[in-house]
């Protein structure tokens, strides 16, 4: 590393700080951990994701899905946070097998509608969720509690806090680029509102005392055991959700930086931050975009940003906390409702009236279940679909004809035979399509004597089609019909080794067709003779 990447990955990481900290605080609060947890988390991930990830220049922290996450689990065990950070413990190990079994590269075969309605309904839950304290109302933990008690809030709402968290909205929104390349509006708007609020003597909730020095050691493992199936389901939600986030983080960083980042290494790494995270009371989080995008702006290039970052971070919480103390809560909630527009995701948003109704229906069905439901269902089910109309899509394109022989189509077999057929498939033959080769078959007539399944230009052969040949050889033998089968040789060794019943062995597989005519050609001079 020479002088000058040196002097870029410092102001890269300490820009990138400037960034992280208004948003660390806001999304400590809002998790219900407190402002302190959401600084930690930056803090400790940040340092470990960079100093053993494989995204040289990610910055990794709280983020909103991974807040949300957290706050329902805060929710789920109140009053019992050794739960919570079982909860982030397992969550990091999790991702550290994820990484350890190499299924980082498996991420980018989830769907876009699915990621894209994840990300919307994230979106959608963090500002529904940020509009109590955006009037100045005491939160609730719940979107539909919160939409269904939304006329008792705005009666109860407190003018001087909706004032602030407007006035900070206004600066997140419209602070001008010219401004906004140099110092964030976040950051903007959390020094300058906090002062009016000071200046104005404003009586409005504040973040309250952020305790200085560094963090207690805790240990995550009391809990009920009664929980132990809540606690291992939001840890699968956490370590999915932060996995899917930070690689798609990394994904950008690629783009921006011309390179290719290691997955299972970053997947790793960010268990790693997560997991320790637990031992400090402090939140779990993934690979930024926004703080990853502008330490790339800012000129960071390796891992020693992402170092600087944190140790920035740790910096100002050493020194600055007790002025912390004064931000109000309505600034934070002002800050996390343009988070959460910008999480929506609008590239699919303007195309709505052009993609497809199968991708359109699979997004909606994401965002309703991610607001309404739950987030792990969200994704299952998203990918369900998705995976449902791909297969439709698939065997759409599997052929099943049936052929009489002729001599011109080079079948060298009697013209007046018309007791033998060939079934021939190309494409893929998988459960998607066994049952419309079963369906074939039921259609041969009583007086066919042989059929060939032509099999060569299968390019898929699962194990449901396996058994289906199977089943279909011995309906048509108890039919007295003799079946020739026509393989690869790859295809033909996996069906002999699967062949318990040795179905396969009694019968003549060739791997050419000529092979097969022959055959058929001498038996019928066989039968001549006799």
């Amino acid at each position: 590393m020479n002088i000058n990447t040196f002097k870029n990955d410092i102001f890269g990481g300490v820009t990138a700080a400037i960034v992280a900290l208004p948003l660390a605080l806001a999304f400590g609060v809002a998790s219900g951990a407190g402002a302190i947890a959401g600084l930690y988390g930056a803090i400790i991930l940040g340092f470990f994701a960079s100093l053993f990830g494989g995204t040289s220049t990610q910055i990794s922290g709280p983020t909103g899905p991974m807040t949300v996450i957290t706050a329902s689990a805060i929710v789920a065990f109140q009053n019992d946070l050794s739960a919570v950070f079982t909860v982030i413990f397992l969550a990091g190990l999790i991702q550290i097998s994820f990484g350890v079994i190499k299924i980082g590269q498996w991420i980018k075969y989830i769907p876009y509608p699915v990621i894209s309605g994840f990300m919307t309904g994230i979106g959608l839950i963090i500002i529904i969720l940020q509009i109590n304290s955006f009037l100045g109302v005491e939160s609730y933990g719940s979107v539909i509690q919160t939409i269904v008690e939304l006329p008792q809030t705005i009666k109860n709402s407190n003018s001087q806090s909706f004032f602030i968290a407007l006035l900070t909205l206004i600066i997140m929104f419209f602070t001008p680029k010219k401004v906004s390349k140099y110092i964030p509006p976040a950051l903007i708007a959390l020094v300058f509102v906090t002062l009016l609020t000071v200046v104005l003597n404003l009586s409005i909730s504040t973040i309250g005392e952020i305790p200085m020095g560094l963090p207690e050691l805790t240990l995550p493992f009391s809990f009920d055991i009664l929980q132990l199936s809540t606690i291992i389901t939001l840890a699968i939600t956490l370590a999915l959700l932060g996995s899917i986030d930070s690689l798609l983080t990394s994904l950008v960083a690629d783009s921006m930086t011309k390179t290719k980042h290691k997955p299972n290494k970053e997947l790793i790494a960010q268990g790693i931050g997560n997991s320790l995270c637990s031992f400090f009371g402090a939140i779990p989080g993934a690979g930024a975009t926004m703080r990853t995008v502008i330490n790339i702006k800012s000129g960071g290039t390796t891992r020693v940003s992402g170092i600087v970052h944190s140790l920035t971070l740790l910096l100002i919480v050493l020194v600055l906390a007790p002025f912390a103390s004064s931000i109000p809560l309505a600034v934070l909630s002002g800050i996390l409702i343009k988070v959460g527009f910008d999480i929506l995701d609008y590239k699919f948003i303007r195309l709505i009236n052009k993609v497809s109704r199968q991708d359109l229906l699979i997004m909606i069905t994401v965002v309703l279940l991610t607001v309404f439901v739950d987030l792990i269902m969200a994704v299952g089910v998203g990918i369900t679909f998705a995976s449902i109309i791909a297969i439709y899509k698939v065997s759409k394109n599997t052929k099943i004809k049936t052929i009489y022989p002729k001599k011109n189509i080079g079948f060298d077999i009697d013209i007046e035979d018309k007791s033998t057929k060939i079934i021939k498939i190309k494409g893929s033959l998988f459960f998607g399509t066994a049952s419309i080769l079963d369906r074939r078959i039921d259609k041969v007539r009583e007086r066919t004597k042989t059929i060939i399944l032509d099999c060569l230009e299968v390019s898929v052969l699962d194990l449901s089609a396996i058994f289906m040949l199977q089943e279909v050889i011995t309906k048509l033998n108890s039919r007295d019909i003799e079946v020739i089968l026509l393989l690869g040789i790859g295809n033909k060794k996996r069906i002999i080794k699967l062949d318990e019943n040795n179905i396969f062995g009694n019968i003549k597989i060739f791997n050419k067709i000529d092979d097969a005519v022959n055959a058929i050609q001498e038996n019928n001079y066989k039968k001549a003779l006799v």
